[in-house]
């Protein structure tokens, strides 16, 4: 349940059809994974943010539509998605903003016409990526782990 205490919000799916949007989702990505984690940029971006293999779900303040965070869905076939790149700018972090934005982007995935158009509408499988001190986060959501990929660095799961 979202914290009563937390700013007026909304949540806006993008995709290649709103560059501007979507370069905002960029922005808050950076901001937390290259700028406050340091993760390399080269890392960040990858081939997942071209056009038409993903769609970001953008977590915004009303009315100053200030971006403050953002989550990935890979669309990796019809039934089979990704959730990834998912962060809140530091200063919001306490409003349990990351439980809403995984939540939206189920409601995303659920309402999706690339669902409907699947050969198997009632499946849908959705995967994630994730840095490993936040497995229990994911957890909390309904995810549990299958297998562990350990990226790189050695930090995610």
């Amino acid at each position: 349940m979202p914290s009563t205490d937390a700013p007026p919000h909304e949540f806006v799916p993008v995709d290649e059809s709103t560059p501007d949007l979507l370069q905002q989702c960029i922005d808050v990505r950076i901001a937390v994974f290259v700028t406050e984690q340091e993760f390399p940029l080269d890392t960040e971006i990858d081939k997942y943010d071209n056009p038409g293999v993903s769609t970001h779900i953008l977590l915004r303040l009303l009315p100053s539509l200030e971006p403050i965070g953002t989550i990935r869905i890979t669309h990796l076939s019809p039934t089979e998605k990704k959730l990834g790149r998912l962060c809140v700018l530091k200063d919001y972090r306490n409003f349990k903003f990351g439980k809403d934005l995984v939540l939206a982007a189920h409601d995303y995935l659920l309402s999706s016409p690339q669902r409907v158009e699947s050969a198997e509408p009632g499946r849908l499988s959705v995967a994630l990526h994730s840095q490993i001190y936040v497995k229990g986060f994911y957890a909390k959501c309904g995810y549990e782990e299958v297998v562990s990929q350990i990226a790189n660095r050695q930090n995610y799961c």
